[in-house]
């Protein structure tokens, strides 16, 4: 039966990608990439020659239609994003809401999700915790940490590497400088490092050693009285 599938892709090491998503990206009569170049190496590497398209934030709006026609046509299409499950802080989530209301069938692999390995090294709980992504860049970004700094459950970020140093700023502004704080960078890579430590410390070893690679934030939440 034709459907779709979510594909989560390695955040680093090749090796992360799984027997089960090799054998769907094979199979599948057609791959959508958020990255065509980024995702041509990878299919490359495990020998995958399935016709791929270009689906990113600027064109599914677009898009979105005519990939629903094809898989109720009878076509399996595979998603994938240049790193780590679809629609996690990336394209996917249009395409997925679009087949669910078409009454397609939709299939979405375990695998690589960046903030999964950065809670759980974090040493910070985890039994409750709430997924932020990207905090706003300008509008809603001071709504945004006030609202966060009465929030009790162990909070994840999403953040490049130019931008590290101003959030943290922000977290010892509103949260404390002695909010623990935990940030994961290079995950699953070569130079893969977590930092831990209060916000204040946190913020003074990047400031001394600027951050490279993708980043995740891990932080405590407001301790309860």
């Amino acid at each position: 039966m034709a459907k779709l599938f979510l594909v989560p892709t390695p955040i680093g090491n090749l090796d992360d990608m799984t027997f089960r998503a090799v054998k769907v990206l094979q199979e599948a009569d057609l791959i959508l990439a958020e990255d065509t170049r980024t995702s041509g190496k990878l299919l490359k590497h495990f020998e995958i020659t399935t016709q791929m398209h270009s689906h990113h934030m600027h064109n599914e709006h677009k898009t979105v239609t005519g990939l629903v026609d094809r898989i109720r046509n009878g076509q399996t299409i595979a998603l994938i994003s240049d790193a780590g499950t679809p629609a996690i802080s990336d394209p996917g989530f249009l395409l997925t809401r679009a087949c669910v209301e078409a009454g397609l069938e939709v299939d979405c692999l375990p695998g690589a999700t960046a903030f999964v390995p950065a809670l759980v090294n974090s040493g910070l709980p985890n039994d409750k915790f709430i997924f932020e992504g990207f905090l706003p860049v300008k509008k809603g970004r001071q709504t945004r940490f006030l609202i966060l700094a009465e929030e009790e459950r162990t909070m994840i970020f999403y953040e490049s590497p130019h931008k590290l140093l101003k959030t943290l700023k922000h977290m010892v502004a509103y949260f404390g400088a002695d909010r623990r704080v935990s940030v994961s960078r290079e995950i699953s890579k070569l130079h893969e490092e977590t930092v831990r430590g209060t916000a204040a410390a946190v913020l003074q070893h990047f400031e001394s050693k600027p951050p490279k690679g993708e980043l995740v934030i891990v932080v405590a939440g407001k301790p309860k009285d």
